[in-house]
C-alpha cells in the first residue's frame, strides 16, 4: 500500500516538529533502522488489528511515534488498504473543546491580594 501524499505530508510535518521540539525523539527519528515507509506499513498494521475505521489525529500520531520509539519493532509486514483524510471539523456551540496538553500549560506565580481601601467621604477630604 503506497500511502497519499496528503497522509505522508501530515505524518511528515508532525514527526520533524516533534524531533525540534524533543532532543531523544530526534535520534530515535534517525536511526538507521527505521524509515517513513515502514512507519506507515506499521501504522496501517495497528488500525487494522483494532477493526475500527475511524481514528483520531493524534492517535495516528502517536502510532507513527512509537513505531520509531521502541526498537523491538521491526520492519512490518505491507498492508493493502486505503487511507482517507478529513480535515477537522469546525468547532461550534455544542462540541467540546480539544484535551489540552501537560506541555501547553505555565507555571503562573501566586500574586497577594491587595488590601480593600477606604472609600473617602465628603467629610475626609
Amino acid at each position: 500500500m503506497k500511502a497519499s501524499e496528503k497522509f505522508k505530508t501530515a505524518i511528515e510535518s508532525y514527526l520533524s516538529e516533534k524531533a525540534q521540539n524533543d532532543a531523544e525523539f530526534s535520534a530515535d527519528l534517525n536511526k538507521e533502522s527505521k524509515n517513513l515507509e515502514s512507519c506507515f506499513h506499521y501504522i496501517f498494521g495497528e488500525v487494522r488489528k483494532t477493526g475500527e475505521c475511524a481514528f483520531d489525529n493524534q492517535e495516528i500520531f502517536d502510532m507513527a511515534i512509537r513505531y520509531y520509539a521502541d526498537d523491538s519493532i521491526g520492519t512490518p509486514a505491507p498492508v493493502a488498504c486505503r487511507v482517507a483524510l478529513s480535515a477537522p471539523a469546525k468547532p461550534d456551540l455544542f462540541s467540546t473543546a480539544p484535551g489540552v496538553s501537560q506541555s501547553t500549560f505555565q507555571k503562573t506565580e501566586t500574586v497577594q491580594p491587595v488590601k480593600p481601601v477606604k472609600p473617602l467621604t465628603l467629610f475626609d477630604l
